[in-house]
């Protein structure tokens, strides 16, 4: 059974930083493609970063480029995105996802998700 956990959203100033954390179960995360994507209220879901270990490279949304990072421990089977600079239309529930189709920025790539955890941005 695939279970992605994520954790580390909580309510924060503007300019303030926060990583949020997954936990994965059931697979390896170096072997797949691991992504981040958000969705606010009344909003539309949209893609953030994506990650795969074995292409050795990671792609961003424009909108959090420079700001965000995703990165993993393979030791824990975790994957992280650390959020600086972080603005309050970054205010969004955050999803962690799990595949096998390369970077891929779209949802219905993903083969898993998690339940989300909520980041709030104040100003």
């Amino acid at each position: 059974q695939v279970q992605l956990v994520e954790s580390g959203g909580e309510l924060v100033q503007a300019g303030g930083s926060l990583r949020l954390s997954c936990a994965v179960s059931g697979r390896t995360i170096s072997s797949y493609s691991m992504g981040w994507f958000r969705q606010a209220p009344g909003k539309e879901r949209e893609f953030v970063a994506a990650i795969h270990w074995s292409l050795g490279s990671a792609v961003y949304a424009d909108s959090v480029k420079g700001r965000f990072t995703i990165s993993g421990d393979n030791a824990k089977n975790t994957v992280y995105l650390q959020m600086k600079s972080l603005k309050t239309e970054d205010t969004a529930n955050y999803y962690c996802t799990l595949g096998t189709h390369g970077l891929a920025r779209q949802w219905g790539e993903y083969d898993y998700w998690g339940q989300g955890t909520q980041v709030t941005v104040s100003s």
